[in-house]
């Protein structure tokens, strides 16, 4: 689909639907600075100082993270300045995240978490940056000690981070530690989207889903694969869906968990606000009204699609921050199941999400200050949401219960029709790598066993 086209619900025909219905130092060896623009320099004191404009700009460098302790003494100052609103005037959570769930993540935000934990987990894995079409692209990069290994990009979606996926690392690349087969091995690589994370901010238009769709498979080459699948949920699943539109060499084929399956004549009437058609089968009636909910949840959405660059906010507030992208839906409801639950578990021993984790992906969103710079994605998206991309090459589904829609097997065959796997899994939701790791794990080892 080509920029300014539209295909099913877009994101301007999703805000109708709504009514219808109802600057961080990070630090590399050598010692690698980022400005806010995501320029970057380095300096070696073995090799004199040189500048990334003399810097090869293919080269993958290694890249490691060191937030200076004034950042966080302000995040905290910040977080205790905080101007409260008066409390909600309904008893549920339909005006929002209520006051004293908010309240009390900022309390323990700003006295008892401890960003250096998120910072360890993070140095602790091999992380580069280089430079695709102008822009800094971060990722982690973990190969597997399985020779066959099978190489798998990830992308993350929002309001993520390459944070969603760090606990699927050890059960893809060394699965015979988590109960799999040796042959089921990856090489995994988890890149931040531009504006995201530790990549750079566009400075300019273009980097949508399309343009990631073109990036990652340079990535893939600069690597060294030649051959390798790729995977994604939220946005990622739009980079996947795009990258197999495109079918770059050594695309063997994709994994999505959140399919794009709903036919034509099926996402006009959801567009028009009307009932259901008859004839439906029972799963295909259940995600019709699923979607109905799902675009009666949509404010949050609207304002990034259209006006991104008002949230000032979330630069100059981290409660303001917090409450936002704490604010998405799934399945289950808005603010999302997992994430109510997540935030009352101090610990988990399957990996199930749990505060902190929680507040590692927002601090890393705030240290950033990539509140707004990731927002625009929305804006950049013209194309339709759940409705068919036109994939032809080898798919792979997984259908996770508290997803916002559980994609039919009826619409999934004919959405993806060289579908290599479909299953739906017991537990999981809209971030089911973040929410159920080993489950996910298990899922993708299924899913890619044919393309092995």
């Amino acid at each position: 689909m080509k920029k300014g086209e539209s295909t099913g619900i877009s994101r301007r025909n999703l805000i109708v639907m709504s009514g219808l219905s109802a600057g961080t130092t990070l630090l590399a060896w050598p010692p690698l600075f980022a400005d806010q623009d995501g320029i970057m320099s380095t300096t070696d004191d073995t090799k004199g100082e040189y500048t990334m404009a003399q810097a090869n700009a293919t080269a993958v460098r290694p890249f490691r993270i060191n937030v200076p302790e004034a950042e966080l003494t302000e995040l905290r100052r910040r977080i205790n300045a905080t101007r409260w609103p008066e409390q909600e005037t309904v008893a549920d959570q339909s005006q929002g995240m209520p006051l004293a769930t908010i309240r009390e993540l900022a309390r323990y935000w700003a006295t008892d978490y401890d960003w250096r934990k998120a910072e360890a987990k993070l140095n602790a894995l091999p992380q580069f940056v280089t430079t695709i079409d102008g822009l800094n692209i971060h990722f982690i990069h973990v190969r597997s000690r399985e020779k066959n290994a099978l190489p798998l990009i990830i992308t993350h979606g929002w309001p993520g981070s390459v944070l969603e996926q760090i606990k699927i690392i050890g059960p893809l690349t060394d699965p015979t530690a988590y109960g799999g087969k040796a042959e089921d091995a990856f090489d995994v690589v988890i890149p931040s989207m531009p504006g995201y994370g530790f990549s750079g901010k566009p400075t300019s238009t273009g980097w949508g889903v399309e343009h990631m769709a073109r990036a990652w498979p340079e990535l893939m080459k600069r690597l060294g694969y030649t051959r390798y699948v790729a995977q994604g949920g939220d946005w990622g699943a739009f980079v996947v869906d795009y990258m197999a539109l495109q079918a770059p060499p050594g695309l063997l084929g994709i994994h999505t968990n959140m399919p794009g399956t709903v036919p034509a004549d099926i996402d006009k009437a959801l567009q028009r606000g009307e009932p259901a058609p008859s004839g439906l089968s029972v799963e295909e009636r259940r995600a019709y009204d699923q979607l109905v909910f799902t675009f009666k949840h949509v404010a949050i959405y609207r304002l990034m699609a259209e006006r991104p660059q008002t949230l000032y906010g979330l630069a100059d507030s981290p409660v303001a921050l917090a409450a936002y992208l704490m604010d998405h839906g799934d399945g289950d409801g808005q603010p999302a199941a997992a994430l109510v639950a997540g935030m009352l578990r101090t610990s988990s021993s399957t990996g199930e999400l749990t505060r902190d984790e929680i507040l590692d992906n927002i601090t890393l969103y705030w240290l950033t200050n990539t509140g707004v710079s990731a927002s625009r994605l929305y804006w950049e998206y013209t194309g339709g949401f759940f409705n068919v991309k036109g994939v032809k090459i080898p798919a792979a589904v997984s259908v996770f219960p508290g997803e916002q829609y559980q994609a039919p097997r009826s619409w999934t065959e004919r959405a993806y029709p060289k579908l290599i796997y479909y299953h739906q899994a017991e537990k999981g939701g809209h971030f089911a790598a973040w929410e159920q790791p080993t489950i996910f794990s298990e899922e993708l080892r299924a899913a890619f066993k044919s393309l092995r």
